[in-house]
């Protein structure tokens, strides 16, 4: 007869048994752990009813679960990684209180993610060279509608200003949760990656943000059909599940906790994430002070060339201006 606690160990692995993984796959796995653990607490807010929302200001707003979900994710990194940089989105003293129930902290990473072939780029990397940004509720307008597929909980790792693994949790997929997590170089799981319809041409944009300018914008390239939905998360699921071709944000609104994560499981399946000049966002600690993405956001899908694809927004660009 086996002993429980002689079984334990070859299901879980703990934090000490870690050890020997690459800093970069544990924080992965440990982003994949704890983005579970806070979409439980997401759930339990909304069973409850009683969200707690506090309107921060135009179109921005903040939940029990915000601030909840929050407190969970950067109380268990602090807990583990003490010297790796953290940016959360949620800057009130609720949410930044780390003083959590214990059962809060997680302290089990999934082996699987730990047995990643980790990039030989990303093999040194120590904890002062990390940050991690955090939206703990990605779709708060959504989440206040009852809009629940649209909220995702992103937790994106980033060395130097790179962001180079993430998870993007959907804490409502089938009523228990699942995360689609990417490693730069690795691969992506959690997901099956589908390719976008080869028969028309899909984009994916905001739902509470649209206005005649990106509407214009959006219109001169020429889609098939056009998806509004919430949440940046949200937009590139529908990006690494098939559902589109490009992601289209012509105007500055996100901040970069929106969109590391989802930047990460991109790259990680093939595809890119820009600004509309085809840049990559910095995701230094040093953006902390200015983490507003001024310049738009643009993804494709793996298929879809991204080159090819901004060639097209700078023309739009060009028509515009003239227009005006």
């Amino acid at each position: 007869m086996y002993n429980i606690q002689n079984i334990m160990p070859f299901i879980f692995c703990s934090y000490k048994m870690a050890q020997g993984p690459a800093l970069v796959c544990r924080l992965l796995a440990s982003s994949v752990s704890v983005a579970h653990k806070a979409g439980n607490i997401i759930r339990d807010v909304m069973q409850k009813g009683d969200l707690g929302i506090i309107e921060k200001g135009e179109n921005d707003l903040q939940t029990e679960a915000d601030r909840s979900a929050q407190r969970c994710i950067v109380a268990s990194f602090k807990n583990l990684y003490p010297n790796v940089n953290i940016v959360a989105e949620e800057v009130d003293k609720i949410s930044q209180n780390l003083d959590v129930p214990a059962d809060w902290l997680i302290t089990d990473l999934d082996p699987k993610i730990l047995d990643l072939e980790c990039p030989k780029s990303l093999l040194n990397v120590t904890e002062d060279q990390v940050t991690i940004w955090v939206d703990p509720l990605d779709g708060t307008s959504e989440f206040t509608k009852g809009l629940i597929d649209h909220v995702t909980i992103l937790i994106g790792v980033c060395v130097n200003d790179e962001a180079v693994a993430g998870v993007i949790y959907q804490p409502f997929w089938q009523n228990r949760g699942r995360a689609l997590w990417g490693l730069v170089g690795s691969g992506v799981g959690g997901f099956e990656l589908k390719e976008p319809p080869q028969t028309k041409k899909v984009y994916v944009t905001t739902r509470s943000h649209y206005d005649k300018a990106i509407e214009k914008f959006i219109d001169g390239l020429k889609p098939c059909e056009v998806i509004r939905v919430g949440g940046a998360g949200n937009k590139v699921l529908y990006i690494l599940e098939g559902k589109a071709h490009a992601y289209v944000y012509p105007s500055a609104g996100c901040k970069r906790w929106d969109t590391a994560a989802p930047e990460a499981v991109l790259r990680a399946a093939g595809g890119e994430l820009t600004d509309v000049h085809g840049n990559k966002y910095s995701y230094s600690k040093e953006n902390e002070k200015d983490p507003l993405n001024k310049y738009g956001v643009f993804a494709t899908a793996p298929s879809y060339n991204h080159t090819e694809f901004m060639k097209l927004i700078s023309d739009i660009q060009s028509k515009n201006v003239k227009n005006d």
